[in-house]
């Protein structure tokens, strides 16, 4: 008890109490409040009843202030306080001199309370003085409120400071072990960790560290993951910020910031600084007119910034991007960013790596690494962090306390594709069409030699909007594709249309999806990969943004163009032409697989084949 009455601290007055307190002394000094007939009840009265009362001995006491008369008159052994207005009675004081009172001596006590002016300095006080006080105080308690809803600190009206995330060597957790699937960029990145830990074996030979390592790869692949690695491996502290927290309203500002960041990088020297999405300030500078001067500005800043510091200090650049072709020739060259270092898509391995790294942080049962990582392919990082997280939380809504493949399996279809939507009513004629629509797909890519093995076919909608899908998966990683793989795979995609146009002799809005696919794939084989007789290897289409989707972009005349449609829809024509005979020439296949299918709902690639091979023994 003892210690806990030394440890309290005085409560502190809150500003605005003592500022009403002080103007209320003020304004009571200053003679604007005056308590007169305290405790009184005050009536109000017209001059000539005060008269009245006056001729007839009842008034007793008379005040005259600030234009109002008050009186007191008593009336049945009682006595009351009455207000009057004054009015120009030069009569008046005669009137009150000469009329009889109840008081003892039978005089009427009256008075005149004289306004006093206040004093210039007074006046000072009370008109600019005391409202620039409120004002202040008042703008005061908002920024603290400002402030404690930031976060707290000095970042509020902090102009010019950098903003970035400042995270201590201790802080730092991530090593190299957290990050999976990405070999290469780790052993390149090994060197600069090295270095940081022993800067005089490079430096005695002369060597310098290398001031900018740029990390360049689609989204998900975990190039903030291994910025934080690196750091955590070589004990540094981390300068972490986005290229968009430079770019300010005002011109200058991220100048300033970028000038305050690289000030507070060499103090602390040893460390790493990360600009993440540095195309927001690295774009190519505009050469004409109506350029963003603001951008231009930060990013000459850096530039200076980058080529000013002594790399021997230990002060290392990382940067991330997704458009690496909108960057800055400026930036890219050497003594900048002397090094780019690629983070693609994991391969097969890398996949397993990195499905591995996740569910250690969850419990499960043996799991099947090769199944799950064939099934997907194609995912970054964090789509397979994703769905691990998707397994987890689908063995908790089973009941069960522990990750199955299936689970595993189960989640990649529903990142791909969607959850189920079990609750949907679909009518027995759609649910037929999908059935026959899905096993054209299995069938057609079941029949050719060059496609995927069928792993999967569903008839349960997703919420993707799918009423069904085939899945499809690739017993090991392909990294080449030839003219034959590309064009049965286009077969496979207009298999599901040729089954309802032989089968059912009528056509759907259920191919929509196929047709778009179909198409891309098709036009990418005649513009881009050159596996086109009548144009040979002619480039005429470029892709802009490979790792953002990958939007591309005729390079040809109108006339080329035109022939180029001519050319993709030979292509699909030809691809449909061949679905359309696998179908019919294997009627049986289809109807006994779109029954089993339509029973089930949902059957393996195994149950299917093994359908197809019974016809074909």
């Amino acid at each position: 008890m003892k210690q806990e009455s030394q440890n309290r601290q005085p409560k502190r007055m809150n500003p605005y109490v003592g500022l009403l307190t002080g103007i209320l002394i003020i304004l009571f000094l200053n003679g604007l409040i005056v308590p007169t007939f305290t405790g009184r009840q005050i009536r109000q009265a017209d001059y000539g009843t005060f008269i009245a009362k006056v001729d007839s001995g009842l008034v007793k006491e008379v005040v005259i202030k600030s234009g109002q008369i008050y009186f007191t008159a008593q009336e049945d052994g009682a006595t009351f306080t009455y207000q009057t207005g004054a009015t120009n009675d030069p009569q008046l004081v005669d009137r009150l001199l000469n009329a009889q009172s109840p008081n003892q001596d039978g005089k009427i006590t009256f008075s005149q309370v004289v306004p006093q002016e206040n004093s210039p300095l007074l006046n000072f006080i009370l008109l600019w003085v005391l409202p620039g006080l409120i004002f202040y105080l008042i703008w005061r308690q908002t920024s603290k409120a400002i402030q404690s809803r930031m976060g707290g600190g000095g970042n509020f009206m902090s102009f010019g400071k950098s903003g970035a995330k400042i995270y201590a060597d201790s802080d730092v957790k991530t090593t190299f072990a957290d990050v999976a699937g990405q070999d290469e960029a780790k052993e390149t990145l090994t060197e600069i960790v090295d270095f940081l830990h022993n800067p005089k074996k490079y430096t005695g030979i002369g060597a310098s560290l290398p001031k900018g390592a740029l990390l360049v790869g689609p989204p998900g692949t975990g190039k903030t993951l291994i910025a934080r690695a690196v750091a955590g491996e070589a004990k540094v502290p981390f300068f972490a910020i986005s290229g968009s927290e430079f770019v300010q309203m005002f011109v200058g500002m991220g100048a300033a910031k970028v000038r305050d960041l690289f000030r507070q990088a060499n103090e602390k020297a040893p460390c790493i600084i990360f600009i993440d999405e540095i195309d927001a300030i690295g774009k190519r500078r505009d050469t004409g007119l109506g350029g963003n001067d603001e951008r231009e500005q930060t990013l000459n800043q850096l530039l200076t910034e980058m080529d000013g510091f002594d790399g021997r200090k230990g002060v290392v650049i990382l940067a991330a991007t997704n458009r690496p072709e909108s960057l800055d020739k400026a930036l890219l060259r050497p003594g900048r960013f002397d090094r780019r270092i690629q983070m693609e898509l994991p391969d097969l391995e890398g996949r397993k790596a990195i499905l591995a790294v996740h569910l250690k942080k969850v419990k499960c049962e043996k799991i099947d690494m090769d199944v799950v990582a064939r099934a997907t392919a194609g995912s970054s990082g964090a789509e397979l962090a994703n769905i691990v997280n998707e397994a987890a939380l689908r063995a908790v809504r089973m009941g069960r306390g522990k990750v199955t493949t299936a689970d595993l399996e189960e989640s990649v279809e529903t990142v791909i594709a969607g959850a189920q939507k079990k609750g949907k009513v679909i009518s027995a004629g759609e649910k037929k069409i999908v059935s026959y629509h899905e096993i054209g797909h299995a069938l057609v890519a079941a029949l050719q030699s060059h496609s995927a093995p069928v792993h999967k076919i569903t008839i349960v909608p997703r919420t993707s909007g799918a009423l069904g899908y085939t899945m499809q998966v690739d017993k090991g990683e392909q990294v080449l594709m030839s003219r034959e793989d590309l064009f049965n795979r286009i077969a496979t995609l207009t298999g599901g249309r040729a089954a309802e146009e032989v089968v059912l002799g009528s056509v759907s809005t259920g191919a929509s999806n196929d047709i778009e696919q179909a198409t891309r794939l098709a036009r990418a084989m005649v513009t881009r990969y050159g596996m086109s007789d009548k144009y040979d290897m002619m480039g005429l289409e470029t892709v802009n943004n490979a790792y953002l989707g990958g939007d591309t972009s005729l390079t040809c005349s109108s006339e080329t163009a035109a022939d180029i449609d001519r050319e993709v829809l030979k292509m699909i024509t030809d691809a449909h032409q061949k679905a359309r005979k696998l179908i019919s020439d294997n009627l049986d296949i289809m109807h006994e697989a779109a029954a089993y299918l339509l029973d089930k709902e949902t059957i393996t690639g195994d149950e299917f084949m093994a359908i197809v091979r019974k016809h074909q023994q």
